[in-house]
């Protein structure tokens, strides 16, 4: 691998054209760009919507924001704006698009590649060549590349391996602490405010897929159980349909005098404030979701409930970890830091499908066979600890 430890931008594009989440787990890459680079003025390009997970970030200086689907005259206002603006990019998503974005701003790129699909069979192999296709123009206009791993490398490394080619020694990158930076905090709402009462426990039940969802009569049994070991439960999640609705079901299955301490916060919270009620919780539940990075962002105790996803993969990183890797492939019960990841059961667990039926409104029967039992006693310990 060639380095290039001696160029020093004035100017560096980070882009991160997806989710809520990945826009967060960009933090660690451009805390270590900031201690290479510290004179270096950062700017950030991701999607309207996306990027509350960076407000207050102290390293960025300008947020630029761009349509999803950006139409034509979009389209040439950003690339106007952005036109050769910057001395590097960091494309640290791979799709064209992204890459796109990274060559009309900057005089020098590094990105991520796409993943090449597991497996040795012929149309195993005829993906990874269609893929390797796609991906040589990528290359091409790079002076580094990182290919995706979506079983053995976390999401974390990935995204600082961007770096590696600026170091003399690349081991140094995970030679000290890493740590997601979460947004700074605002003030509640005064409607969820007046009704909080310590100790209270932060649950989000929402994914943004169907397949990543627990059961309702789970969440249910694991209310009532938090409940009558005297925590208020603070039940949130975002403005978008599908979650208010996943929010109320549960809600109708309580049993009054349980729902009577419960707050559903539903739609009700900016991140920055969803951050600042997360820090004061005695304890964090949730998904595998964005919400749930924050929460180990925060260094709250977070259990996280992992079904299809790999955990070595997309895990909440435990703040502070020191390396490359911080969980296993597949364990029922793994702790490491402040977060703890339960899976379920089953040889084909994680398979990093979309659910047993491969789509987004699946079931996942690992999931299913997660019984609420395992998270009570992942929360007993958690709160002993």
């Amino acid at each position: 691998m060639t380095t290039y430890s001696k160029i020093k931008p004035k100017k560096v594009l980070f882009i991160a054209t997806r989710q809520i989440g990945d826009v967060l787990v960009t933090t660690p890459l451009i805390s270590k760009a900031r201690e290479l680079w510290p004179k270096a003025e950062f700017h950030f390009l991701g999607y309207r919507g996306k990027l509350e997970m960076l407000h207050g970030n102290p390293d960025i200086t300008e947020v630029i924001e761009t349509s999803d689907r950006p139409g034509f005259s979009e389209y040439l206002s950003l690339f106007n704006r952005l036109f050769q603006r910057y001395d590097l990019a960091v494309v640290t998503q791979p799709s064209d698009r992204a890459y796109l974005y990274g060559l009309v701003a900057a005089f020098r790129r590094v990105g991520v590649l796409g993943g090449h699909p597991q497996g040795k069979d012929s149309a195993d192999k005829h993906k990874r060549s269609k893929s390797e296709k796609q991906n040589a123009w990528k290359k091409f206009i790079c002076m580094h590349t990182v290919d995706v791993d979506y079983f053995n490398q976390h999401v974390i490394t990935e995204k600082l391996r961007l770096l590696e080619t600026f170091f003399k020694n690349p081991a140094d990158l995970f030679s000290k602490q890493i740590s997601v930076t979460p947004p700074v905090g605002e003030p509640l709402t005064p409607i969820i405010a007046s009704e909080l009462k310590q100790p209270y426990v932060v649950i989000h039940p929402g994914p943004l897929t169907a397949y990543k969802r627990w059961p309702l009569a789970y969440w249910q049994e694991l209310i009532t159980w938090l409940v009558n070991q005297g925590f208020q439960i603070v039940l949130s999640a975002s403005p978008a349909k599908q979650d208010v609705q996943l929010n109320h079901d549960i809600m109708s299955l309580l049993a009054q005098e349980i729902k009577d301490k419960v707050i559903n916060a539903a739609g009700k919270l900016s991140i920055p404030q969803a951050g600042t009620l997360i820090r004061s919780a005695a304890l964090y539940i949730g998904v595998d979701t964005s919400i749930t990075h924050l929460a180990a962002a925060c260094n709250t105790p977070t259990i996280t409930l992992f079904g299809a996803t790999p955990p070595t993969n997309f895990g909440p990183w435990p703040n502070g970890f020191i390396g490359e890797q911080p969980y296993q492939l597949r364990a029922r019960t793994q702790t490491v830091g402040n977060v703890t990841i339960l899976q379920g059961p089953g040889e084909c667990v994680p398979c990093r499908k979309a659910g047993c039926l491969d789509n987004a409104d699946s079931y996942s029967e690992c999931l299913d066979l997660l019984e609420p039992k395992q998270v009570i006693e992942a929360v007993q310990k958690a709160l002993a600890n």
